[in-house]
Order: C-alpha cells, then structure tokens, then sequence
C-alpha cells in the first residue's frame, strides 16, 4: 500500500514536471511568434528600427530567460531522477544482461515459394 502510494506521488511529481517543461517551451515557440509579427508590422509600417526596439528588447530579454528556466528544468529533472534511488519503491532494479536494452537477434530470413 504504501509503495503504491510513493509510487503513485512520484508519478504525478514526473507528470507535472514534463507538463512545466512543455508550458516553457510552448511559451518560446509564442514569443517567437511575436517576434517574427512584431517584424512584419515594423516592415509594413516603414518605421525606424528606434520605433519598436525596446519592444524588441524586452521580448529577447524574455526569451533569455525562459531559456535560463528552461535549464534550471533540465536539472531539475537530473537531479530528481539521482534522487529516485534514494527513494525506497522508486529505485531502479536490474535483473539480466547488463545494459538498459536486450540484444537484438539476428534472424537468417529466406524467401519461402
């Protein structure tokens, strides 16, 4: 019972944390976005780059810093993958050969007629 229920808080914990890491990713994918129609409407206007430069900057600034966050997620999620074989129920067994994968099998494949 209580595996199950370590079992299952580590799972929302996991789910969450990849549902975090695609926010900030879908929010650079948006700012992207932004940038590219912030430049079409400089372009269409026929402005001076003075216009909507500051724009552009908090814009680039935001990006900077979801790709920082974006980091910071990624070390999180080593840090707490290191941390789930301290948790008794979470951690890794291994049984077999070694190595994450079984070996492939080669198979000799004829043409039957």
């Amino acid at each position: 019972m209580r595996r199950q229920q370590i079992q299952e808080a580590a799972y929302s914990v996991a789910t969450q944390t990849r549902e975090v890491e695609d926010v900030i990713e879908a929010a650079m994918v948006e700012l992207a976005e932004l940038q590219t129609r912030m430049l079409r409407v400089s372009g269409v206007a026929g402005v001076g780059y003075e216009v909507f430069q500051q724009s552009f900057e908090s814009v680039a600034a935001t990006i900077k810093d979801l790709v920082t966050a974006r980091g910071a997620m990624a070390q999180c999620h080593l840090a707490m993958a290191q941390a789930k074989e301290k948790v008794p129920g979470l951690r890794t067994v291994s049984f077999g050969d070694e190595g994450s994968c079984p070996k492939t099998a080669v198979a000799d494949l004829r043409i039957v007629a």
